[in-house]
């Protein structure tokens, strides 16, 4: 029995890393998944290799604005007869300063408005009981460094965006919480040994460290954390 079983799960905004790894953690969890990008060939990949372990749905598209948003979350909930929860991974990184903040329109959308649009466009499928997770950032919550501006900005608006959202949500008993890796290292490779290639206290690590977090967030083992932002720095921040 998986912690997931038969729960229907889009993830939005997957990458070769986090949304990847959290995707097929789901799956070995029993659940049902459908993952979105705006790169087909990425999609069909991961659907090839992800397949063998359950049910895996893919929709390409864009969802930077409402409209866009609301037809891949309709794409998905067609694909999977529903949503129970929601996982949005959209990236995203840039460097810049005070003298020329030239990230900041690409870091507003990417990390404050599309999770909005996402998540306003999947209530219609969403109850009580029904789980979303948003991604921040240790840079967001935590000290950031003097040239990431726009992403700090960004990825702390989103933290706070989770508090309010739930507890705008509470009364309809939908959790809205998410995490706040540190660097995500590299690509994710399904059934390897991840955990040789870090250390606690690392300033990075891989993938599937920050993916299960996500996914204990999905499941009934976390019913009682809501409108929270967790930590995920491993014991970089310590040192």
């Amino acid at each position: 029995m998986g912690r997931l079983d038969n729960k229907k799960v889009a993830i939005i905004g997957v990458s070769e890393g986090l949304g990847y790894a959290t995707a097929y953690f789901a799956l070995k969890e029993g659940a049902q998944v459908c993952i979105n990008s705006r790169n087909e060939n990425k999609l069909k990949r991961m659907k090839e290799t992800l397949s063998k372990y359950g049910n895996i749905h893919y929709v390409v598209g864009d969802v930077s604005s409402t409209d866009s948003a609301r037809n891949v979350i309709d794409k998905c909930a067609s694909l999977l007869n529903g949503i129970d929860h929601l996982v949005v991974t959209v990236g995203g990184y840039v460097e810049d300063t005070i003298d020329n903040f030239s990230g900041l329109e690409e870091m507003l959308t990417n990390h404050i408005k599309i999770p909005l649009y996402v998540i306003n466009s999947s209530l219609r499928f969403l109850k009580e009981g029904s789980s979303v997770v948003l991604v921040s950032s240790m840079s967001g919550i935590g000290k950031a460094s003097p040239d990431q501006l726009s992403y700090a900005v960004a990825k702390a608006g989103l933290a706070k965006e989770v508090e309010i959202l739930a507890s705008e949500l509470l009364g309809r008993g939908i959790r809205v919480n998410g995490i706040a890796p540190t660097t995500i290292s590299g690509e994710f490779e399904p059934e390897r040994n991840w955990k040789k290639l870090r250390k606690l206290g690392d300033d990075m690590a891989p993938p599937e460290d920050f993916a299960r977090i996500i996914i204990w967030l999905l499941t009934d083992e976390s019913d009682w954390v809501d409108g929270v932002v967790i930590p995920a720095h491993g014991g970089a921040r310590l040192k």
